[in-house]
């Protein structure tokens, strides 16, 4: 046989062989869309399907979760009898974050990795509010807005409230409370001037000025 021969048997073999290739891929697409077709089907709209047949617009569905490559989950979209909530998961699956709406209006929680909230982020009829959370779940300092004033509260870790600062129409102010969360001082900024007050622990007044 010589060499041109051999070469004519080389491409003709090629030939067959990119066929056969066509036909497997061929193959394997209609399976592939034999098993996925009616899964959305069934939750594509009717609209939708008698528009574009074999198109979805839209899924409908009350639950969904994504799993990563090792089929542990990672997201969850879920509507249930409180609202619609997305819930976010480590590498763990631990519970992160979570975006929800209630009755009460949309919040936003972050997670630490024992699950305690350490963050959380709301918007209510009162208006919107950041509370921060230490490790053991309770709160330590709060910052929000109301119809009348803007309030920065932080407390200690007995759940007493040490400090507050507030910004309403008449001015400023900042509060310091004892270990009993009782006032101990006072510093305010009105229309008539500076004043600052100095209490007792049964909230007498020991000293107080005003220019």
């Amino acid at each position: 046989m010589t060499i041109e021969e051999r070469l004519e048997n080389m491409e003709r073999e090629l030939g067959r062989q990119k066929r056969r290739n066509r036909w497997l891929l061929g193959a394997i697409l209609l399976v592939v869309v034999g098993l996925i077709a009616p899964v959305l089907l069934k939750t594509a709209p009717l609209q939708a399907r008698a528009q574009v047949p074999g198109a979805v617009k839209e899924v409908r569905a009350n639950r969904i979760v994504l799993e990563d490559e090792n089929g542990r989950i990672r997201v969850k979209l879920i509507v249930d009898k409180y609202g619609p909530g997305l819930r976010l998961y480590d590498e763990n699956s631990k519970l992160c974050g979570e975006l929800s709406v209630d009755k009460d209006g949309p919040f936003l929680s972050l997670l630490d990795k024992n699950g305690e909230i350490r963050a959380h982020l709301a918007a209510s009829e009162d208006g919107p509010f950041l509370s921060l959370m230490d490790k053991t779940g309770k709160e330590r300092a709060v910052l929000a807005e109301t119809n009348y004033s803007a309030l920065l509260s932080l407390y200690d870790e007995n759940g007493k409230i040490r400090a507050g600062l507030e910004a309403s129409k008449n001015g400023p102010s900042l509060k310091l409370n004892d270990e009993n969360g009782k006032i101990s001082a006072v510093l305010s900024v009105f229309k008539n001037g500076p004043s600052l007050g100095l209490y007792d622990k049964n909230g007498n007044v020991i000293w107080s000025a005003i220019k």
